[in-house]
């Protein structure tokens, strides 16, 4: 891959599986004027960002007054009730600026809540403690307050439940919701995340049995089918893949992976490294089927899914199917705010303003400069979800212009359920990029590291570190330091290695 994993768009994620078939894949605004109270809008949420240049609107003055709009809780609107969501909740909390004037509309019927559950301890089977909500509203992933509907209750923040927005109305502040709703806004945050990648319906996508994860509703559909499944098809070999497949060797079921690639994870995974993982799944039972493209999937006499037929004409059988191939950001109904074409999403400049002053984006669904790489960029990753929405409602609620400066953070736990004979926890920091030095034996550490052609290390992953261990990762990514690769090669312990590079960072040729 020749680029980082945080940089790789999902826009053509199922192309693989449909080749054959040909499928695949303003100026300022005028605000109302009312009598009534005023408020002040800051330096950091005027301006927008226009052809990679951040840079004010004409006739928009960083001070400018704005008349309050009718309805004082709705000053701020956050559009999607996802991970961003929540934590953009929270830091209005923190500034004194919810307690009636911020509203989340969502389609979701839960408010918002830590996603990376639902492909993790979400699907361990009943006797092996899986996750439920509540116990994983947000902030909880990140040690914060877990703020249930009461929390939102408490701090005066309305919450529109299963009533997405539909339609949109930058020139009139307006938008509307699935159910009638007519809201106004004065400040507009984007968060509608990404939905999952879909096979058309000709060829089976749509059958009873067939799976995709985005949210809670679509868990407990998977979980109620895995409690009667009897052998399960996975297809792709990614993220949403793996934890599943590991997720259903709790279930001890018959479990067949199908991708199109030589490899699991193959957009962050070595070859080496990904052999190392696959060896352990099939220790667990799981079979590969690599290199291969779904040709339809085929219902038995009782409509459900039966069986996934391969391009070659072979045939897997499987009662449950959970499609993993990529998601696409959710763009509509916003699309005249700004849609970056090549990583897909809303475009934002470094504060997550988009082209129209007063409209922000944050979360998977924002295309945004990602600085220390210099180049645009999309992250589907729930540790961006947290730090875009921090951002963004720091710049819009104070006078910060701090670019937003993030590092690509990647992590993975699986086989974490009671009985499992090994539990996998990896982290990867920086960009996959360059020439790779793999140390350890995967008994139970391994790390590889990515050199660029100047010897500075620009990516480093480790499995089962110790939390110092861990820790060391964003520290040699951001300063990408000039490395010994000789040394490192040599080395004789993962330990050894991260004490190699460690000691890079003291000799001062970090960036």
């Amino acid at each position: 891959m020749a680029s980082t994993a945080a940089a790789a768009s999902s826009q053509g994620c199922i192309s693989w599986a449909l080749r054959q078939r040909g499928l695949g894949g303003g100026g300022a605004r005028a605000v109302p004027v009312l009598p009534r109270r005023r408020f002040c809008v800051s330096a950091a949420a005027v301006g927008g960002w226009v052809g990679g240049v951040s840079k004010p609107k004409k006739k928009w003055d960083a001070h400018q007054v704005f008349d309050e709009l009718p309805n004082p809780s709705r000053r701020y609107v956050i559009v999607g009730g996802g991970n961003a969501a929540g934590y953009a909740a929270r830091t209005f909390v923190e500034h004194g600026m919810a307690d009636g004037r911020l509203c989340i509309v969502s389609k979701e019927a839960y408010p918002p809540y830590e996603r990376p559950a639902l492909t993790k301890g979400y699907l361990f089977p009943p006797d092996k403690k899986p996750a439920r909500l509540p116990g994983f509203h947000t902030c909880v992933g990140s040690g914060g307050q877990r703020q249930t509907a009461e929390w939102y209750k408490e701090n005066g923040i309305e919450v529109l439940y299963e009533d997405p927005v539909v339609a949109f109305d930058g020139k009139t502040h307006t938008l509307k919701t699935s159910s009638g709703k007519i809201l106004k806004y004065g400040s507009l945050i984007i968060s509608t995340g990404c939905e999952a990648s879909r096979l058309p319906a000709k060829i089976g996508g749509n059958l009873p049995g067939v799976h995709y994860i985005r949210d809670v509703a679509d868990a407990d559909s998977l979980v109620s089918s895995l409690g009667k499944a009897k052998k399960i098809v996975v297809i792709g070999g990614g993220y949403i893949g793996m934890e599943v497949a590991a997720a259903a060797c709790g279930w001890n079921l018959d479990t067949t992976i199908i991708f199109p690639e030589d490899h699991i994870m193959p957009r962050l995974f070595t070859p080496s490294l990904a052999k190392k993982y696959e060896e352990l799944y099939q220790q667990n039972g799981v079979k590969f089927i690599k290199g291969a493209l779904i040709d339809k999937l085929e219902a038995g006499s009782d409509g459900r899914v039966s069986s996934a037929v391969l391009e070659d004409g072979s045939v897997v059988e499987a009662d449950t199917v959970i499609v993993g191939i990529g998601a696409r950001p959710v763009i509509g109904p916003f699309e005249a705010v700004g849609v970056n074409t090549k990583v897909g999403g809303i475009e934002v400049d470094s504060l997550f303003r988009t082209s129209i002053p007063g409209i922000f984006a944050i979360g998977d669904v924002a295309a945004f400069p990602l600085k220390m790489y210099d180049r645009m960029t999309r992250v589907e990753h729930v540790d961006h979800a947290r730090k875009s929405a921090h951002h963004c409602v720091e710049a819009l609620l104070t006078s910060h212009t701090k670019p937003y400066d993030y590092l690509p953070y990647f992590y993975s736990r699986v086989f974490e359920y009671e009985g499992s004979s090994r539990k996998i926890w990896w982290q990867f920091y920086g960009d996959n990029v360059g020439e790779t030095i793999e140390v350890g034996s995967f008994e139970p550490k391994i790390a590889t590291f990515w050199i660029d052609s100047d010897s500075r290390l620009k990516g480093v992953f480790l499995e089962s570190g110790s939390s110092e261990e861990f820790s060391l990762l964003p520290q040699l990514a951001k300063s990408q330091p000039v490395v010994d690769k000789a040394k490192l090669k040599s080395a004789t312990s993962v330990e050894d290695a991260l004490e190699i590079a460690r000691s890079s960072l003291h000799s001062g040729s970090s960036v």
